[in-house]
């Protein structure tokens, strides 16, 4: 299995699918009143300080002062975050079965609000087959920062070059080869499903 032992998944559109546009199309009778909504208003520039451990509520009254038009559609994306995550990635539940299965130790690194964790781990079985997870608002640290995966190589006990890291986002995945991690940058499961193949981690169909 080329010494791979231990899996680390990212989980924001690898195990759960994220995008507040699942929850703002229901405000929003056009498509392009939202898309300026999200680039203008609810940004992602302004969303990062919530993975990083600022609560939704603080984040929330700064905004509303500058966009006292908008209070309403700025309280929603704290009040009804988990519309966000409509459903798990497709396929993935499945691939994360399997690799328990096998035997290998199931990890998991994110840039995730703390208050939000615990509530989608309760929902997704992928999330709760995952042995040691490290969240970005929890640690206050937020990833492609390596010590956000330095934490989780300690509390893990991750041995690194025999470690595959897996995350939709390229510059974190550039971190987690950077300390020694084989990495994937993940787009959909059948890609990973191949990639795994290939590692010897799973049987060719």
């Amino acid at each position: 299995m080329n010494g791979i032992t231990h899996v680390v998944f990212d989980i924001g559109n690898v195990l759960v699918e994220w995008n507040p546009r699942h929850l703002y199309r229901k405000h929003f009778e056009r498509e392009a009143e939202m898309e300026a909504f999200l680039s203008n208003v609810c940004t992602m520039d302004w969303h990062i300080a919530h993975d990083a451990g600022v609560s939704f509520e603080d984040n929330a009254e700064k905004l509303k002062a500058r966009h006292p038009d908008h209070h309403a559609l700025i309280d929603i994306w704290g009040a009804r975050y988990l519309e966000m995550s409509p459903g798990a990635v497709p396929g993935m539940e499945a691939l994360v079965g399997t690799l328990k299965e096998k035997g290998l130790a199931l990890h998991g690194l994110t840039n995730m609000p703390a208050s939000i964790y615990p509530k989608l781990h309760a929902r997704y079985p992928a999330m709760q087959a995952l042995e040691v997870t490290v969240v970005s608002g929890e640690e206050k640290t937020l990833k492609p920062d390596p010590r956000l995966y330095e934490i989780l190589i300690a509390r893990a006990g991750l041995p690194v070059r025999a470690t595959l890291y897996i995350d939709d986002s390229a510059p974190n995945v550039r971190t987690a080869e950077k300390l020694g991690m084989y990495g994937h940058h993940f787009q959909n499961a059948g890609g990973l499903a191949r990639e795994l193949t290939q590692l010897g981690l799973l049987e060719a169909s």
